[in-house]
């Protein structure tokens, strides 16, 4: 819906009220500063599981608010880790070199 940085976020937060309506804020309420929201997603989204949380809830409140109409999400993945291929080189080639010796 929106491609908006960080910055842009915490900005557009302080005087648009779908955002603070979004947000459930009440329109006097102060905005969370950027510093705060750097360091919460250093800390905190560190842990894939609670991105993968925070991703499907905010999903699910789309679907809910008809926000999103699709049933199927398609992510770009190309700068993430793959949880499932998390082995070295080096540990590749011994896990073959055991299997070759069985």
């Amino acid at each position: 819906m929106y491609d908006l940085s960080d910055v842009d976020v915490v900005e557009r937060s302080k005087y648009d009220m779908s955002f603070k309506y979004f947000l459930h804020m009440a329109p006097e309420e102060h905005v969370i500063e950027l510093s705060s929201l750097t360091k919460f997603r250093k800390l905190c989204l560190d842990d894939i599981a609670i991105l993968d949380m925070l991703i499907n809830k905010t999903v699910e409140l789309a679907i809910e608010h008809k926000i999103i109409k699709s049933t199927s999400i398609i992510v770009d993945s190309t700068h993430t880790k793959s949880r499932y291929n998390q082995k070295s080189p080096k540990d590749i080639l011994m896990d073959r070199s055991k299997k070759l010796r069985k």
